[in-house]
């Protein structure tokens, strides 16, 4: 098996899980599944399933429910929750496509949440069984890298954020061990809540572009108070816990119009997830600047398509101006001499409605509606 624990998830899936039990129980959704780079995973559509199968008949054990009743800011009734459930299969279809794989997720987001890393964590991992062993490569860049970053002499503070494409479940457990040993100082921890309780280390992440995409789709919340409802929602779950706001499902530019005084002063800072990463971070400085408030009390986190050399030069750039983090995803986990796979799983409809995610990067937004997509630029000044 691929998924041996339903602790195998993103951080930040638990924490949206644990809102949306509380806020939206009853919210019905629809995801969609894409490979971006255009890899003909057909082939690996019955091993696919198989897989997926093997997923969903885990259930947490007790001795992962105690350790997620560690985590200070889960509330007793979301852990009570868990330990009833079980995933259902009958969730999510696998098809073919116009001769690509397409899978397909619907039912309550409540059933559904948790479906979206490990469905990509397993299509990843079941397309590199495939090709040739390259580990050796893996492991002599991984070395290069903690060489770099112990020869840098500079205080980098960095996550792995890597489930989703890694190579294999097995590669990054060896990655987050070696780290541990290597970088004590500056690995801070994962968004892999197995290996987090595995290896003892943090957990770290707070929310993703689902929840802002959520806001679209809920009855009685206008589209243009959506973003900022969402942000709101978040702020009165955790009353000041996991105080980083994801900034791009609508655009940098369309959240800190939305990002006023309130919100800034209330969230511990922001993470970067597509376009320039240094454009956005003079943006951000300039943002908390506008509204009186010393940026250097922030936290800028990176997190989009990061390689070592790139976190550094970003952290010599801005960390005397703000508080800066990186989270390294398929460069950390996946850098073994054959491309990772670009797949991601979105959001596209929510109670029968559909949702968009727009990115200040080329070919990351996703919408199957245009004139649903066209309304919602118009309203949130997008592209103007």
């Amino acid at each position: 098996m691929i998924i041996n624990s339903l602790l195998e998830n993103d951080f930040y899936i638990f924490t949206m899980w644990q809102l949306v039990l509380h806020q939206f129980p009853r919210t019905h959704v629809e995801y969609k599944f894409r490979c971006r780079n255009h890899v003909d995973l057909l082939p690996f559509k019955e091993e696919i399933e198989q897989e997926i199968d093997n997923f969903c008949s885990l259930k947490f054990t007790k001795d992962e429910l105690e350790y997620l009743k560690t985590v200070p800011f889960l509330a007793s009734d979301f852990t009570d929750y868990l330990e009833d459930f079980r995933p259902k299969r009958k969730c999510i279809e696998v098809q073919n496509e116009q001769n690509e794989l397409a899978i397909k997720i619907s039912g309550t987001l409540l059933n559904t949440i948790i479906f979206e890393i490990p469905i990509l964590a397993i299509v990843s991992e079941v397309y590199f069984h495939h090709k040739p062993n390259s580990l050796a490569i893996g492991r002599e860049k991984l070395y290069e890298k903690i060489s770099l970053i112990k020869s840098s002499g500079i205080d980098l503070k960095f996550a792995d954020f890597g489930l989703r494409r890694r190579y294999s479940s097995a590669w990054q457990d060896e990655i987050d061990g070696i780290l541990k040993k290597e970088l004590p100082d500056n690995f801070v921890g994962t968004s892999n809540v197995f290996l987090a309780k595995k290896h003892s280390i943090k957990y770290i992440g707070t929310f993703a572009h689902l929840l802002i995409q959520l806001g679209q789709g809920l009855p009685n919340v206008h589209i243009s108070e959506s973003q900022r409802f969402m942000l709101d929602a978040w702020v009165n779950e955790y009353r000041g816990d996991l105080g980083i706001a994801l900034s791009d499902t609508l655009g940098f530019d369309a959240f800190l119009r939305d990002f006023d005084l309130f919100f800034a002063k209330l969230y511990d800072g922001c993470r970067h997830d597509s376009g320039d990463p240094y454009v956005w971070c003079e943006k951000l400085i300039a943002h908390y600047e506008k509204l009186r408030i010393d940026p250097r009390t922030k936290t800028a986190v990176f997190s989009d398509g990061l390689t070592f050399p790139l976190a550094l030069d970003l952290h010599s750039k801005f960390s005397r101006r703000i508080k800066t983090s990186f989270g390294i995803g398929t460069n950390l986990t996946n850098d073994t001499g054959v491309d990772p796979l670009q797949n991601v799983i979105k959001l596209v409809k929510v109670n029968g409605y559909p949702v968009a995610k727009v990115s200040d990067s080329s070919g990351k937004g996703m919408c199957e509606d245009d004139e649903y997509l066209k309304y919602l630029k118009t309203v949130f000044k997008i592209g103007s």
